[in-house]
């Protein structure tokens, strides 16, 4: 039986608006209006709908990122918002994130190795300056970097070995949860390619569980087991991705996915007619 990792139940993230010389509340920015959600261990559940349909707020929310308005959220069967601030900082440890725009996640003053290390230092989880070294080499190697590259710093690199960078930032902290922020679409298609697949070796590698956030839904469906569809702060379709795909039943995710652009030539000359 699958273990449930992350249950998020009645979520909701309200934002005040203001107005007035008193800068009195005159309503709610309902961001995040009631959502229910699981990750799974080992799985991947993609967290699909147009850019403001209050994915990311979710999944902030869902992590604590930002403070929820209300709900219940459960990490590994722990009452998530009960945690102490020393089970808050394991917490942290064992969730990580991913996001969209790499060059800006990264400090351009400090180097790469100052970059992930600073993170293990942070939790203690590197004892020496040899043993820090070691594990962010190691790191670097598993995502298809060079060690060199602990001296450079982040402008000396592409979109790609930016986002791999990142992505060696979070798995150095040994986590059970990665959340990925619309990780890949910042980037080229091409490269896109070589990072889902990155994400999904190390997935297998490492046990790892994705809650993978996106606008892409051919993305979403290369990387998922379950998709979530948003729209408007509510999840109006949850199920297993092929079941998604093929047979949708809210009239919002047929939309959608009617929005996935034709890849080949032939099919666009078939739908003409």
């Amino acid at each position: 039986m699958t273990k449930t990792l992350l249950k998020v139940r009645q979520l909701k993230k309200y934002f005040p608006v203001y107005a007035g010389f008193l800068r009195h509340v005159v309503d709610q920015i309902r961001a995040v209006d009631g959502v229910d959600f699981s990750v799974e261990a080992g799985r991947v559940l993609g967290l699909v709908g147009e850019s403001g349909s209050g994915k990311s707020t979710a999944a902030r929310a869902a992590i604590r990122l930002i403070e929820p308005s209300s709900g219940q959220i459960f990490f590994d069967g722990e009452d998530f918002l009960a945690f102490d601030r020393e089970r808050l900082l394991r917490a942290r440890r064992e969730i990580q994130i991913v996001f969209q725009d790499p060059y800006s996640s990264l400090n351009p003053r400090k180097t790469i190795r100052q970059s992930i290390g600073e993170a293990l230092i942070y939790h203690d989880l590197a004892k020496s300056e040899g043993e820090l070294t070691d594990r962010v080499a190691h790191t670097l190697e598993k995502v298809g970097l060079s060690p060199d590259a602990m001296g450079q710093y982040p402008h000396q690199f592409s979109g790609g070995q930016q986002q791999r960078i990142c992505i060696g930032r979070a798995i150095a902290m040994s986590p059970r949860l990665i959340i990925c922020d619309e990780a890949v679409s910042a980037l080229d298609v091409s490269v896109q390619a070589q990072i889902l697949n990155l994400l999904m070796e190390l997935k297998e590698t490492f046990q790892l569980s994705y809650l993978f956030i996106s606008h892409d839904l051919s993305v979403v469906r290369h990387i998922s087991d379950t998709v979530a569809v948003m729209n408007r702060g509510k999840i109006v379709e949850t199920g297993e991705v092929e079941k998604i795909f093929l047979d949708p039943e809210k009239d919002y995710t047929k939309k959608l996915l009617s929005a996935i652009p034709i890849s080949h030539p032939r099919k666009r000359h078939s739908l003409k007619e």
